[in-house]
């Protein structure tokens, strides 16, 4: 079996403005899809994921694991 390319870097949250993913610029029906698409489908999302991502928002909406330990330190 070969391993299928995937832009995914595993910060699954999607930017409600623009509708992409703010750690992938894939939509959530390419996500969905991404196993059934061709490998040249795949190739060409792939190529414009560089331009999605800078449409989309730098943090998302919701508060990270991250931002909210670096808040709850700042408070105790």
């Amino acid at each position: 079996m070969t391993a299928i390319e995937s832009p995914c870097i595993l910060v699954c949250s999607i930017d409600m403005a623009t509708g992409y993913c703010f750690g992938c610029g894939r939509t959530r029906d390419e996500i969905s899809a991404w196993l059934d698409m061709t490998p040249e489908i795949r190739r060409t999302v792939m190529a414009e994921l560089p331009a999605r991502l800078e449409t989309v928002e730098r943090k998302p909406r919701r508060e990270t694991r991250r931002a909210r330990m670096a808040r709850e330190r700042g408070t105790a």
